[in-house]
């Protein structure tokens, strides 16, 4: 960018009315080098529409969630002639909405009556500590929900008996895996896709645009992933857990003593493949008893046999 105005000019006043930036901003702009030094001209600091749309760009790149520092960064790539739109656009790619859900307002009122019409401060206090409501600005009694899916399923815990305590306490720690679960994808990606665009230096608009793209073509991997897995698991322990409760019952005295027994690797991923790996013990020792009821029977015969020829003996 030039220091040179062209032009409109402004004396500073007049660029923090036309920015919406204050005096002390634009000076402290200026000393970190974000915002180029004015012209001297005569006894007057004048500025230019240069000027201008650098302090409109700086608000638009705060507003993104940038630091000072990033866009003193992506400024000076600007002004090398890299360019900002491949990076605005991955950054929009990823700032972007991760999910098809819209946030929706909702009254207190609507809240208590879909929580059995008991106003409870505290549980409301928690929700909005965690996220799961937003105070909107200037009203008590308005929340915004980010994810009314979320809030849902609350509800549903709720009329099924759970109390809201219990459920904050397990969101807290659910996220907590969650959130171990997303760093440890990013890591991974990161690791095997995205470290080629990552260097000393902003990446061209053209590897940006391409990240820009694996990142939309990537992002939704990780719920399905999630998804996928979350299915296989839920099944399991809900399947083992049903038959602990409710499959027969042994009388304590009957139960017999268990040992371990080795097995070589393909039988046990043979009988995996044929019954899954929850019934391998269970198809091994129906298999034995089945041998030895097939011995027995064998020995019973084969004796009875032998002792009806000396019978028949003369």
């Amino acid at each position: 960018m030039s220091d040179e105005p062209a032009g409109a000019v402004y004396r500073i006043e007049d660029l923090a009315h036309h920015s919406g930036a204050t005096v002390r901003t634009i000076r402290a702009y200026q000393d970190r080098g974000l915002l180029p030094r004015p012209e001297r001209r005569g006894r007057a600091n004048v500025y230019a529409d240069a000027h201008l749309a650098r302090l409109r760009q700086i608000a638009d790149l705060l507003d993104r969630g940038y630091t000072l520092a990033s866009i003193k960064e992506l400024l000076e790539a600007w002004d090398t002639g890299r360019g900002l739109g491949g990076i605005l656009g991955l950054v929009a790619e990823v700032d972007g909405p991760w999910t098809d859900e819209r946030a929706v307002r909702i009254s207190r009122a609507e809240l208590d009556e879909r929580f059995g019409g008991r106003p409870d401060d505290a549980a409301v206090a928690d929700a909005v500590e965690l996220g799961v409501l937003e105070r909107m600005p200037g009203s008590e009694d308005s929340f915004l929900v980010p994810s009314p899916q979320e809030l849902s399923v609350a509800v549903e815990l709720y009329a099924a008996g759970v109390p809201l305590s219990a459920i904050s306490g397990h969101l807290r720690e659910l996220r907590v895996k969650v959130e171990h679960i997303a760093s440890r994808f990013l890591e991974f990606t990161t690791e095997h896709v995205f470290a080629r665009y990552l260097g000393e230096h902003p990446p061209t608009d053209a590897e940006a645009a391409e990240a820009a793209s694996l990142v939309r073509r990537l992002r939704p991997l990780a719920q399905q992933t999630v998804d996928a897995e979350l299915a296989r698991a839920m099944r399991l322990f809900a399947t083992r857990q049903l038959r602990e409760h409710f499959g027969p019952e042994q009388p304590t005295e009957q139960r017999e003593e268990t040992c371990p027994v080795e097995l070589p690797a393909t039988t046990t991923r043979a009988v995996e493949r044929l019954v899954g790996t929850e019934q391998v013990a269970a198809f091994v020792s129906a298999a034995a008893e089945r041998e030895l009821q097939a011995r027995t029977l064998d020995r019973l015969a084969t004796n009875h046999a032998a002792s009806s020829m000396i019978d028949e003996t003369p």
